[in-house]
Formats: structure tokens, sequence, C-alpha cells
């Protein structure tokens, strides 16, 4: 298996070969009607060669853009593919995104063609395609109003999926003989510290080299059965997903489930009986909450055997195990451990968390409960995944885990986790002075600061990048928001925060000269400290806070804002030279008070 993923050119290749020895077999899942209904490997293989081929009837030509926006369906796999079964390269865009952040990545990488699933996702990213020009081609997946297109013509899903099934398997098989590993499969874009979502060319062999060591670990920690049930919930438009829960089942020719969301997934989770879960810390960390409290709910046996199985786990994390421990883990594996593995459909072998740090504890928990977890660690630029903790290397969950097979590591002076290999990105879309400065003589930078414990395994000590990374794996550029906050005439400066955290939050210094024009307005007395405790000053800051987030996306949206004692400054050291915020200062003198924020 693993030999056919070191060989495989492209993608695409790897998917016609595992369809070939899985024809009549499941391969893709969604319910529909009430009903779970499947796709087999062989009814992708001619959906995908007839869009392919529909696709370059458009006009499309290798190396052509094509937008990809979606909800997580089987659809999405099959536009993917498709795309680069064309010769063109894959864009995907959050479901979330607003016009603006449409426009943006239309504009920068001149994409000719846009699928879009439907008429909800439609409104967003119609004004956008106006606005912008570039698409000549807006397919439906689902049937689409006719809108005033202007420059762009509506095609539908069903008409691009008719034609001569062989005939465009053929043309496809001719095409893929000219793609190589080093060539772009998609476009993924990623907040960069400046705010504009940077493009991330990912080519077909950094997937694949991530791929193959995602195999690795399955193949020898777990085994690889001909059953294998992935279920899908992260967004595939985020890189982690695209790798992990689309192309890693494709590579070891296992089954993938499409989730309804969040609300339905406990209930999907049983009823699909995955064996693999990729999925980001903030998920577990609700899914631990809903366990400890159903459980210490029925109290007496359950709770205790609960407890217990708690102890027991924490210690040998710890390396600390006590005489008994091994007896209390035998009752609580048969009395305890099988009723939490059912709520997971019984046949979990791993879940495999990642986008965000983990905290230890809860990993700790699922392991004592009987499940498998990994903590992977990597970022869009490196395929993404970069390393993974496995059973075989001995669990830790304060580490990330020894790099995969064909990763190589090593510290920078200043403490930089360094990362070089096949999975590494051929650069920015069109950022020449980006790239330059993220990848020196093969190396990536990734921005993060740690070290190797006496095993090998990756310690992430700290960020050197200002990125935040909310608890789902969501990347929000601060210096974006903060920007966009002190545009304002209400707000001088501003701080935001939310890493490892729900939302995102912000500290604010008003504006001296608004608030003064303010006070005199309302009749009041100016004196910004006693202004600050002021119902209706802080509703006409909130108004300005509003107007930012009408222009951010979901995730980056301020729900909670405080105010600062004082503005930011260079005597209080909370101001560079150079003007620029110290967060680090700001953090440690108001941790309570952006606690706080998560409480109210």
């Amino acid at each position: 298996m693993l030999t056919d993923i070191d060989s495989a050119n492209n993608l695409v290749e790897l998917f016609l070969k595992r369809a070939d020895a899985r024809h009549d077999q499941p391969f893709l899942g969604a319910r529909i009607g009430g009903q779970w209904e499947t796709i087999s490997w062989g009814e992708a293989v001619a959906r995908v060669c007839l869009l392919a081929e529909s696709l370059r009837g458009l006009g499309l030509k290798d190396g052509d853009r094509v937008c990809l926006v979606s909800e997580n369906r089987p659809e999405w796999c099959l536009a993917d593919l498709a795309i680069m079964a064309a010769g063109c390269i894959t864009v995907p865009a959050y479901v979330t995104n607003t016009e603006r952040d449409h426009v943006h990545i239309l504009d920068n990488s001149g994409a000719r063609a846009v699928i879009v699933a439907n008429e909800k996702l439609l409104k967003p990213l119609h004004g956008a395609l106006q606005a912008s020009g570039v698409a000549e081609h807006v397919i439906g997946i689902d049937n689409l109003n006719r809108h005033q297109s202007g420059s762009f013509e509506f095609h539908d899903w069903a008409t691009m999926l008719q034609g001569d099934v062989a005939a465009a398997r053929a043309a496809v098989e001719a095409r893929m003989a000219e793609i190589k590993r080093e060539d772009t499969a998609c476009i993924i874009y990623t907040s960069g510290t400046g705010g504009a979502p940077r493009g991330v060319l990912q080519h077909h062999g950094a997937i694949l080299c991530n791929v193959a060591g995602a195999a690795d670990i399955l193949i020898e920690d777990f085994g690889i059965a001909d059953d294998e049930r992935f279920l899908s919930f992260l967004p595939l438009s985020h890189a982690y997903e695209h790798t992990g829960g689309q192309f890693l089942p494709i590579a070891v020719g296992a089954q993938i489930y499409y989730a309804e969301g969040l609300e339905k997934l406990a209930s999907n989770i049983e009823e699909t009986r995955p064996t693999i879960m990729v999925v980001v810390p903030r998920l577990f960390e609700v899914l631990r909450a809903r366990i400890m409290k159903q459980i210490e709910k029925q109290g007496g046996l359950a709770e205790k055997l609960m407890n217990t199985a708690l102890d027991v786990g924490e210690r040998k994390a710890a390396g600390a195990r006590k005489f008994g421990d091994g007896a209390k883990d035998l009752v609580v594996g048969r009395l305890l451990k099988p009723k939490i593995r059912q709520r997971f459909g019984g046949r979990i072998k791993a879940m495999v968390s990642g986008g965000a740090p983990l905290n230890p504890d809860v990993g700790v928990f699922f392991q004592s409960m009987g499940l498998t977890m990994l903590q992977g660690y990597g970022q869009t630029e490196a395929g993404p995944v970069i390393s993974c903790n496995r059973p075989k290397a001995g669990l830790k969950m304060d580490t990330v885990g020894p790099p995969m097979r064909g990763v190589e590591i090593k510290i920078a002076e200043d403490g930089e986790i360094l990362c070089r290999g096949e999975l590494v990105m051929h650069g920015y879309w069109r950022n020449e002075p980006e790239t330059a400065r993220t990848i020196v003589d093969g190396w990536l930078h990734t921005g993060d600061i740690g070290h190797l414990d006496d095993k090998g395994r990756i310690v992430i000590t700290d960020r050197k990048k200002d990125m935040i990374v909310n608890d789902k794996g969501d990347n929000v550029a601060p210096q974006k928001l903060e920007g966009m906050l002190t545009l304002q005439p209400e707000i001088a400066q501003a701080m935001v925060a939310g890493d490892k955290r729900p939302y995102i939050v912000g500290l604010l210094v008003p504006d001296a000269e608004w608030a003064l024009e303010w006070a005199k307005a309302q009749g009041k007395k100016f004196d910004l400290k006693t202004l600050q405790d002021d119902p209706e000053f802080r509703a006409a800051v909130r108004t300005a806070v509003d107007r930012v987030n009408k222009d951010l996306s979901v995730v980056e949206k301020i729900r909670q804002f405080a105010f600062a004692d004082e503005a930011f400054t260079i005597d209080n050291e909370e101001l560079t030279p150079k003007q620029s915020i110290r967060r680090h200062k700001i953090k440690e003198r108001y941790t309570d008070r952006i606690d706080g924020l998560y409480k109210s």
C-alpha cells in the first residue's frame, strides 16, 4: 500500500487505482431523506471523469484555477478530484466566507470557474463574482436560481455529468500521465499575519507525502482492514480535513461518510460506526464534558468507575503507576470502557486531534476511557501534517509526537521549529516576498518554538508568530482585526485575543477626542475611566465593533470586548518603539479581564 502511494505521480492516479480494486464497494456516504446512502468507487470514477471532461469542454486548460464552495458532502470530493482530473487546480473556499473574502480569493487566484453547492452559498458569492469579474462559469451542485450573471454563465451539475464514461476515463488517464508529483494540486488560502489570506501552493507530492506518513502510522500501529470508515466533519476547505479526511481514506481504500453537522454528530457517530476520526480539540472538549456530565448524573457505580479510570489514566500518563492499577484498569476495562466505546460506534481505532493544541487533560481523559487519542501538529504550508503521536513511539500528551515518515526536523538557534521534505509547499501564490521569508534553503520556518524530547517527539513551547489559532483550529490574523478596529473613530488602540478559545475578544482603548465629543453631546462629564463604566458609552463603542464585524467572517468576529485601563505606550512597556503592541505584556497585565470575557 505504501509503495503505491510513494510511486503515484498524482492524487487522481492513486484514486483511480484504488477505485479499480474496489469497484462495487461503497466509497462515499451521506444521509439523504433520513437514510444513509452510498456511492460506489466505480460510480465515483464515472462522475469524476465525466465532470472533468465537461470542465475541459467549457474551455478550461491545464493549470486553470477552479474555486470550490460547498459544505462537506460527496460532491465536494467528486468535484475536487474532477478539477484535478481536468488538469486544473482546486481553490477551496470556506462556506463562512464573506463577500469580501470571496472577492480576494477570486481576484488573487484568477479562478476561471466556480463550483458552488446551493443557493444559500451563492448569495455572498454572487456579489463577489460580479465585483471580481474573473470567473467565466458557475456550476451549481443543487439547482440555482438564475440570477443576473453579468460576465459568467451558469451550468447544472447534472448536465455536467453526461457523456461517454469510457471516453472520459481514457481522456483523464492520458492527461494524468502528464501530471507529476511536483505539479500544483490545490491552492488553499490561509490567513497571514498581515491580514489578507495567502494562497498556499500544495503540490500533489506534498499531499501524497503526508498521506504516506499517516498511512504508515495506521498500518504499523493499528492495521488496515477492508471496511475502514472515516467520518468527515471538519471543513474540507481546511488543509487538515482535505488531506487527513479525504485523501488519506482514498489512499488506504476506506469509506468516507459525511456528518450532518455538530448538532447531529453524536448520533452520526453511532450510526456510521467509524474506525478513524479526524477532529479538532474543541470537539473533544465538548464530548468529554458531555460524557462526564452524563456519567456524573448516573452517579453510583458508573461515577466511581469513571473516577477510578481517570486516576489510573493520569498516573499512567505521568509514568507513576501504582501497585493495583493493573487490576483497577481490568475492572474498568470490562464495566465502563465498552460502554464509552459504544457511544463512538464501537469500532473506533483512533481519534486524531489536530489544527490546534490539545489540552493534555482532554487527551488523558479519552485514553483513560479506552479510546486511543493521537495528537498531530502541522500547518497548511506542510501538507499540513508534520508530526503525530503514535502508540509504538509512546503516547505522551504534552508532545505532538515524532516527525512523520519523510519529514526532517531541526531546531533553529532561536528555538524555531524548521521542517524539510516533499511535504513543504512550493510557496505562496503570487507572493514571492512572503515565500522567501517562509522557506529558506529548503527549510520551512514554522513560526513555532519548541524542542525534541529524548525520544525524538516534538514539544511545542511557544508561537513565534502572532497568529491566533482558535479551539476549532481556525487561523485568525490579529493584526487584520486590530487594524480594522482602530480605523473606527471611536477606537484608538486595540488588541484581540482568542488562542485556543471558542471566539475572538478585544481589549480596547477608546479614542480620547471622540470620547470628549461624545461626552459633550450627551451632557456628561468627560472622564475616560468613569465613561468606561457608562452603559451608553459602552453601547456607542459596541456600535463601532459591530461595524467591523459586518465585514468579518464568523470565526473572525469580535464577540466580547473590555476596556484597557490606559493607552498602550512605550513607557508602560505595552508599545514598542516602532509603535507595535507588545502582546505578551498586555496579556500579562489584563489576563483576568480577558478571561472574564469568556464567562459573561
